[in-house]
This record gives structure tokens, sequence and C-alpha cells, in this order.
């Protein structure tokens, strides 16, 4: 199983995906700016770094979620997260401008995934290091990711 989708257990993944925005932004409250260049555990990223990646994630997801709607197979491009992250350590790439352009593409792609008909979720995919999937699983995968982060992120703040 991928491990993302793991995360969900029995949740919904539309319905975490849906309040991760919210979680986000109180998270950022008690995190504060000196909170955002904090990690969870040492050599791992700050929390601005997170919510940086999480704001690029949302727009592989979209596109991802769009291909796959339009193509039949899709076979999704990976990315390397390392080497997106490097652009990161600008200062112009805050935490609060990272849930903001993650806040507004995450209701455009619930928006999206509302107005689909059941079957599409059965639509195959396939990701080259994680095989064949369902575009349910490419939703179960980032609604997991979004739990994995929100963990991360929840123990920078409970570490202030």
């Amino acid at each position: 199983m991928n491990p993302y989708a793991s995360l969900l257990g029995n949740s919904d993944p539309l319905q975490v995906a849906s309040e991760t925005p919210v979680r986000l932004r109180d998270i950022a409250k008690k995190l504060g700016p000196k909170g955002m260049e904090r990690s969870y555990a040492p050599g791992k990223w700050s929390a601005r770094t997170i919510l940086c990646h999480l704001a690029d994630c949302e727009v592989a997801f979209a596109f991802r979620f769009r291909q796959a709607l339009a193509e039949s197979n899709h076979v999704i491009q990976p990315f390397d997260q390392d080497a997106w992250a490097r652009t990161y350590s600008s200062p112009e790439l805050s935490g609060a401008a990272a849930i903001e352009t993650f806040s507004a593409l995450r209701q455009w792609n619930v928006a999206l995934m509302k107005t689909l008909p059941q079957e599409t979720f059965s639509k195959p995919v396939t990701h080259p290091e994680r095989g064949k999937m369902t575009f349910r699983v490419l939703l179960e995968t980032m609604a997991g990711h979004d739990l994995n982060h929100l963990r991360q992120l929840d123990a920078v703040a409970a570490s202030l």
C-alpha cells in the first residue's frame, strides 16, 4: 500500500484535504515567526520549509489530477523534493505566503474533486516509483501527505 495513503486509516481523504488549510493556519499562529525556523528533529526541515514544500506539492497535485483526468492511463511525473527545497531559503518564500498559496490551490483542488462522478476515482494512473494506482489513491496520497506533515508541524509547535 502507498505509505502516505495508509496514514489515513478510516478517514475520508476529501475531508482531510478540506481541513488541512485551517489546521496549517492554526499551527502557524502557535509557531510565530521564530517557530517557523525550528525543526521537529535535528537535520530535518524547518516548519517554514515544510510549509513551502506543501505549497509546491499542491502545485504538483493540481497538475497530476488534471493530467490524470485528461489522459488515459496517465503516468505521473515524479520530482525531487530535496532539489525543489533548495529554493526555500529565500526570505520571500515565507511560511505565511506558503500557507496562502497552499490554501488557494487546495480550495480549487477540493472543488474539482467534488465535481467528479464516482467512477472517475477508479481511473488508473501510474507512478514510476509507486506503480499502478487509481485516481482515488492519488487523492488519498495527497491527504496522507498532509497528515504526515501536519504531525511534523504539530511536533515543532509542541516543542516551543
